[in-house]
């Protein structure tokens, strides 16, 4: 990462606080534990700056700006990016990767498909993989050289050897993204946005999402429709007009806005 403009204390207390964390007494497994579930509850996955016509700027001020300032959420490159700058502020050890994911035919998207993080800890317990940028996904981080299964409230997960040194990352038996091992920065992940905000063959492009995982499961508003899984039991609810969508971004997940986006907006074009 570049450290050449060091980011303020002052912007860290205040991420930090947007999370409902404090800074660890120790950089060790336990707190990057603590700090990525406490991401996970507070900041939003969401695709809203596309369609609003809002500009997604790769680069750690604007990144602190939108999640810390604003009080809003991203995708990958945005939230990981993000996190990032905060582990390495707090002394971590951390280095950006960049994935494929794999799509629902079981076939790989294309190079920085997304964003994932690297992280060691002062105990020696990794390295890991953490990761609050993939929506639905390990609410703790992985250990990047274990083999065997890791047990997560959201799964089973497991890390394998995949082609040319690269490393795959399942859920409950089932490739979720190829992680190639290479040290990257920030701004080699400027092509992989531009795509996703861009293309008509990316699914952010096509449809609306902002969701939030709870203390007892996730949150999710796609366009109208809000879909709420508590235990396990799955809940679906129209909202109405314009006012009532935009309440339920600011209710449910912190998101104030203006204008209830569209899919199709001016920041998809």
């Amino acid at each position: 990462m570049d450290t050449t403009q060091p980011t303020p204390p002052e912007t860290i207390d205040a991420y930090l606080r947007r999370i409902g964390a404090t800074r660890p007494e120790r950089l060790d497994a336990g707190a990057l534990r603590g700090l990525q579930h406490r991401h996970l509850l507070a900041v939003p996955f969401e695709n809203l700056s596309m369609h609003l016509g809002e500009d997604i700027v790769l680069e750690d001020k604007p990144l602190l700006d939108k999640v810390v300032q604003a009080q809003r959420g991203g995708f990958c490159y945005e939230l990981n990016g993000a996190f990032a700058v905060l582990l390495s502020a707090l002394g971590f050890g951390v280095t950006l990767l960049q994935a494929r994911t794999f799509g629902k035919d079981g076939r790989l998207g294309i190079p920085y498909d997304h964003l994932t993080l690297r992280v060691e800890t002062e105990d020696g317990s990794g390295p890991w993989f953490a990761d609050v940028g993939f929506g639905d996904h390990s609410r703790y981080p992985l250990l990047v050289e274990e083999r065997g299964d890791q047990p997560d409230p959201a799964g089973t997960f497991r890390v394998a050897e995949a082609p040319d040194g690269d490393l795959d990352v399942l859920r409950d038996g089932k490739p979720q993204f190829r992680v190639d091992p290479r040290p990257r920065v920030l701004t080699d992940f400027a092509a992989g946005a531009w795509y996703h905000r861009t293309s008509p063959a990316s699914h952010f492009t096509q449809s609306l999402v902002c969701s939030l995982l709870t203390e007892d499961g996730r949150i999710t508003l796609t366009g109208r429709k809000l879909v709420t899984t508590v235990h396990g039991v799955r809940e679906e609810r129209q909202l109405g007009n314009d006012a009532e969508v935009l309440a339920a971004y600011r209710d449910h997940f912190g998101v104030a806005l203006r204008q209830v986006p569209q899919v199709g907006g001016r920041g998809s074009r």
